[in-house]
């Protein structure tokens, strides 16, 4: 199974990561919108992607109440069904990576779906290279 995996030391931090995201989600270009998130320590100049981990065990899938959430067995994506998410934030608690963010607006959790196997951010990291799916 392939994996979205970061590498910091190579994050120039333009967050163009971001915005591609955002905007194949929302049609918004939003750092808010977007299901990776770039930490960044101006002082050092070091920058680093948070994005689900894609765990075996996934902790955010366990800690929702209603069920909304669940791994594609294909993909290992966590799965948000936003029709039953109720707002609660468990899973956003849960998650160790804080890579499980929430929609003020729409009031429901959301997190990286691998954008149906083919990563927009990938696409947008080339040069350097921070972000790879492998």
């Amino acid at each position: 199974m392939k994996r979205l995996v970061a590498y910091p030391n190579k994050c120039t931090g333009c967050r163009s990561c971001m915005l591609i995201c955002s905007f194949m989600h929302t049609e918004v270009c939003n750092y808010h919108d977007s299901r990776i998130k770039i930490i960044s320590d101006e002082a050092h100049g070091r920058h680093t992607p948070i994005l689900c981990q894609f765990c075996e065990d996934p902790p955010c899938v366990s800690a929702c109440p209603v069920e909304a959430l669940s791994r594609n067995p294909e993909t290992g994506a966590i799965q948000m069904d936003a029709g039953l998410c109720n707002g609660c934030q468990a899973c956003v608690s849960a998650c160790l990576f804080e890579a499980m963010f929430f929609d003020q607006v729409n009031e429901k959790a959301f997190v990286c779906d691998l954008c149906g196997e083919d990563p927009e951010c990938v696409k947008v990291c080339q040069l350097p290279e921070a972000l790879v799916y492998k």
